[in-house]
């Protein structure tokens, strides 16, 4: 089981790992175009003022560009530590135990705009950029990852199950056919149902928690539907690869 999470804007500072070698990430064969994004968000922090206006960002975003300026040469820590959020609040990896955390590093990747996916154990440095941001001189970047995304995370999967939890615009950047995607719906009183947005990513880190801490080894979306069940999240399953969590 491969469970794909989505990177978030906020991220820890620091680190106790060597700067950033690319050589030693996860699907080595998206190092060309990391590299190549790498160079432009580092060249990018050179003209703060462009900076804040490609990456969204307001005057009080200082720190953020230096972050970028710094990208080859700033301390790193693993992937499931440097993001942070309402998600990984809820994953809460910090109380797992070594056991469990062992298994969390086995199952888990994540989504990144500047590093098209990462594994939990990837040492990373801090960065901004979103999946949306479109870079001077640069395709768009769906364009830049869809030729080795997909293929890579089709090789990382290795025949097994896919949860897909990232956001539709992280999706883009690389589609893996046939994964199984969790959408979070509110259900009202009078039977309607409207998309969560604010919990969305709470419940989709509660689902990932569930799937890092199960014995079971998923080969369906019933199967992940019973893990999900078991954990306290009310389920429906929509289709043979769409998973609702109701709240």
């Amino acid at each position: 089981m491969l469970v794909l999470l989505p990177p978030s804007e906020t991220k820890s500072d620091g680190g106790s790992d060597a700067p950033l070698e690319l050589a030693s990430l996860a699907m080595s064969q998206l190092t060309p175009v990391r590299d190549r994004l790498i160079d432009k968000v580092v060249e990018l922090a050179a003209d703060p003022g462009t900076a804040r206006t490609v990456l969204g960002l307001g005057k009080g975003a200082d720190a953020e560009i230096a972050r970028n300026a710094g990208l080859r040469t700033s301390r790193t820590r693993p992937a499931l530590e440097r993001y942070t959020g309402v998600l990984y609040d809820a994953l809460d990896a910090r109380a797992f135990t070594k056991a469990q955390r062992a298994k969390a590093d086995a199952r888990l990747a994540i989504g990144s705009a500047l590093f098209g996916a990462v594994r939990a154990t990837d040492p990373i440095p801090a960065y901004r950029l979103s999946g949306g941001s479109k870079l001077p001189g640069l395709p768009t970047l769906s364009a830049l990852w869809r030729d080795s995304l997909p293929d890579a995370l089709h090789a990382e999967a290795a025949g097994e199950l896919v949860i897909d939890l990232r956001s539709g615009t992280y999706q883009q950047l690389g589609r893996v056919p046939g994964a199984i995607t969790a959408n979070v719906l509110t259900e009202h009183p009078d039977g309607t149902r409207t998309v969560v947005s604010h919990f969305n990513k709470h419940h989709k880190g509660l689902l990932a928690r569930a799937l890092v801490l199960t014995r079971a080894d998923p080969t369906d979306i019933r199967a992940v539907a019973r893990i999900a069940t078991k954990s306290g999240l009310k389920t429906e399953i929509a289709s043979p690869t769409e998973l609702l969590i109701l709240t």
